[in-house]
């Protein structure tokens, strides 16, 4: 189970299975490096991507489903395929969090809550009996390029006043990002693994991701 005294470095793979198991077989074996399966990758590969994953990585590794029903039901999915943690929306009905969140207790797997284009976290969290084991500030792909949008770590505070739980920095995050979502008071620091014909901000999926890994473990350490 994740930590949230420990800090984290997530690469998020976006693209094909074939692509993220080359960068992954040569990753820095430390456990302070969570895999993501992200949205993409699973909509493309499913969970025989994820099944792939979990046997080239042993450490933490997140399927970010980001599920708005049938919370239980694809816990159960991930869970089958190898998945160590999940992520549902918390735009989405109190009930679909309280069955995620208690399935994936049963699963003995991290309940993350992705507060993408949400605009109080805290009330969301208010509204639920069981906390998740964690909460991801989220900036984006679609928003990284406009104008004055950034990632709300005011909310850092606010949860942790109230909640012993994980935090997530999330969207377009580089070295420099990575030691401010730290100073605000992130532990996980979600770094996407861009290929170098997209747009987005991240690790470029064709230059040394393993050294680069080590530079952000060194940052956040």
């Amino acid at each position: 189970m994740l930590d949230f005294r420990v800090r984290y470095l997530q690469l998020a793979f976006n693209d094909d299975a074939a692509t993220a198991l080359r960068t992954v077989a040569a990753l820095p074996r430390d456990e302070r490096i969570i895999v993501e399966a992200g949205t993409p990758f699973i909509k493309r590969e499913g969970m025989k991507g994820i099944q792939a994953l979990r046997i080239a990585h042993a450490g933490h590794l997140v399927a970010d489903l980001k599920t708005t029903d049938g919370g239980a039901e694809e816990v159960e999915m991930v869970a089958a395929a190898g998945a160590t943690a999940a992520t549902v929306m918390g735009s989405c009905p109190t009930e679909t969090l309280a069955r995620f969140i208690a399935a994936c207790s049963e699963w003995e797997m991290d309940s993350l809550i992705d507060m993408l284009g949400v605009a109080d976290p805290l009330h969301v969290m208010r509204e639920l009996r069981i906390p998740p084991t964690g909460v991801v500030l989220h900036l984006g792909r679609d928003e990284e390029s406009t104008r004055g949008k950034q990632i709300q770590y005011r909310h850092v505070t606010r949860i942790r006043s109230k909640y012993d739980v994980a935090i997530s920095a999330a969207g377009g995050v580089d070295l420099g990002g990575a030691r401010t979502a730290i100073f605000n008071g992130a532990n996980i620091v979600v770094a996407n693994v861009v290929p170098p014909d997209k747009p987005w901000q991240g690790i470029p999926s064709d230059q040394d991701v393993p050294a680069i890994a080590r530079e952000f473990l060194d940052t956040i350490q």
